[in-house]
């Protein structure tokens, strides 16, 4: 067993002190029926004759965060989810027994307090307790105050403590599940149908991604844990719902970073009849909607760089943004060979997966445009070879219907015209399985079944897919994706 603290031996002798006393150290129910933060919201603007005269009373429960007590006196501060307040307790008015508690707590325990709402002489808004309730002792000392959990991975590891030391963690925990109601509101506003689809998923597809393994006992079958809801969401289109969406976790078994966990919530969004710029009109509208119901306005800062998500943002073809940063106009034809010369001429690196000249356009895009983009930007016309789910361009067949949003140098958004020709959907998930002979093992496997699908026929599609995490950091202005998930995966100690 670990050897505990000089502060620790205390605690719990505070608690054996508590059971001789007859008190449960780790208490029971208590009904309140007010909370901190509220009380603040309700009764500050009062004077102190004013609350006198209003003589409002309240039970409030939560964590002692600071205490002093002089005599027969003490003043404390409890914290809950909406906030902290400070207490005064008299051992004349809550009575001998329960000052004689009072005076066993430490700063962390758990208490609930009825009394009257009150202001000090120098103003600070108070509950005078008339009931002192001791509810769970803590045994361990929280960190200093002013320091918090300085250690940021510390952080991330006791998450419970970064909650109850950090405001801003409690904040982003507060606002996440606003930003997803929020987009659900607008989604199901534009007439979308909410659907679930499975996590376990017997074909490896959707997207470009390693994927987890695992292996169902009943079946005798391997399953990966799903790396994108696409494909199932595509066969509800064929099934003619006509407009889903799903809001749910996904797992790529991949490297982790500042915009990376290894599993992830995105929201993928289909719609009949319409196509990449319908879902251009759609994520505008949804940037719009949920920042202005969350944060009640559409002009943000992130990272220092004022965002409006109010206005239209810019579309640009991606070869058009290469060619105002490097002058190259990939648009015009030419051969691997010259492509593959222009990379040489611009320090850009191929691989032997990098095996056409829509491989080198997207990454001269990564290397010399993707970082420098600030303001809300759709840059669309993507190459064909990197985009085995989109619809071709009818005007160039070189590239597909398909754009990426990107801010301040992240990608936030991924849509298409949906390819719903099944025999060009074949010949595509073919060229897969040869990119997976060579090596790539993001390749995707071939699902028959989906092709099969689409030959029942699938009207024209508009699909998209949104990263929830990265979206919550930036109406959360957070520059890493841990500061927005509340148990990110971490490395053994």
């Amino acid at each position: 067993m670990e050897k505990l603290t000089q502060q620790e031996k205390v605690r719990r002798q505070k608690m054996q002190d508590l059971i001789d006393m007859g008190i449960d150290p780790f208490g029971h129910a208590f009904k309140r029926d007010a909370k901190c933060g509220e009380i603040t919201k309700a009764y500050d603007q009062f004077t102190k004759e004013e609350l006198e005269e209003k003589n409002v009373h309240v039970t409030i429960a939560g964590r002692i965060m600071r205490k002093r007590r002089q005599g027969k006196a003490g003043f404390m501060n409890i914290q809950d989810v909406t906030g902290e307040i400070q207490i005064y307790v008299r051992k004349d008015e809550v009575g001998d027994a329960q000052y004689e508690i009072f005076k066993k707590n430490d700063i962390g325990d758990i208490v609930g307090i009825s009394g009257t709402v009150m202001k000090t002489d120098h103003g600070q808004l108070t509950v005078r307790a008339k009931e002192y309730t001791h509810l769970s002792k803590s045994l361990r000392p929280l960190p200093e105050k002013f320091h918090g959990l300085t250690d940021t991975e510390e952080r991330y590891r006791r998450r419970y403590v970064d909650l109850i030391m950090n405001p801003e963690a409690k904040k982003i925990a507060l606002t996440r599940p606003k930003i997803i109601r929020a987009v659900q509101a607008y989604l199901d506003g534009q007439g979308l149908i909410e659907v679930e689809t499975p996590v376990l998923q017997p074909i490896l597809g959707g997207a470009a991604a390693r994927p987890f393994v695992t292996h169902h006992n009943a079946l005798d079958m391997d399953f990966y844990l799903r790396i994108a809801t696409e494909l199932p969401l595509k066969r509800l289109i064929v099934g003619g719902l006509e407009g889903v969406y799903e809001i749910g976790r996904l797992f790529r078994n991949e490297g982790m970073d500042a915009t990376h966990n290894p599993e992830f919530t995105t929201v993928e969004a289909y719609v009949a009849y319409s196509d990449l710029h319908g879902m251009m009109d759609l994520i505008e509208g949804l940037f719009k909607y949920v920042s202005e119901k969350v944060l009640g306005t559409t002009t943000i800062t992130y990272q220092g760089t004022q965002l409006e998500l109010g206005k239209p943002f810019k579309r640009i073809t991606m070869c058009d943004a290469i060619k105002e940063k490097t002058g190259i106009d990939f648009k015009q034809e030419m051969t691997f060979e010259e492509a593959k010369k222009l990379a040489a001429e611009h320090d850009i690196e191929l691989e032997k997966k990098h095996n056409s000249v829509g491989h080198i356009i997207s990454l001269f895009f990564e290397k010399y445009v993707e970082e420098t983009i600030e303001q809300p930007t759709f840059v669309y016309e993507y190459p064909l070879e990197i985009s085995p789910l989109a619809k071709k361009n009818a005007e160039d067949p070189r590239f597909t219907d398909r754009y990426e949003l990107f801010i301040c140098g992240h990608e936030y958004a991924n849509a298409f015209s949906e390819l719903n020709d099944p025999i060009d959907q074949r010949e595509r998930f073919e060229k897969q399985l040869e990119l997976r002979d060579l090596g790539d093992d993001e390749a995707n496997e071939v699902d028959t079944d989906y092709v099969e699908a689409l030959e029942y026929g699938m009207p024209p599609t508009g699909g998209v897919g949104l990263g929830i995490d990265r979206f919550v950091m930036l109406l959360t202005d957070q520059h890493t994706i841990r500061e927005v998930l509340l148990f990110p995966h971490m490395k053994n100690k």
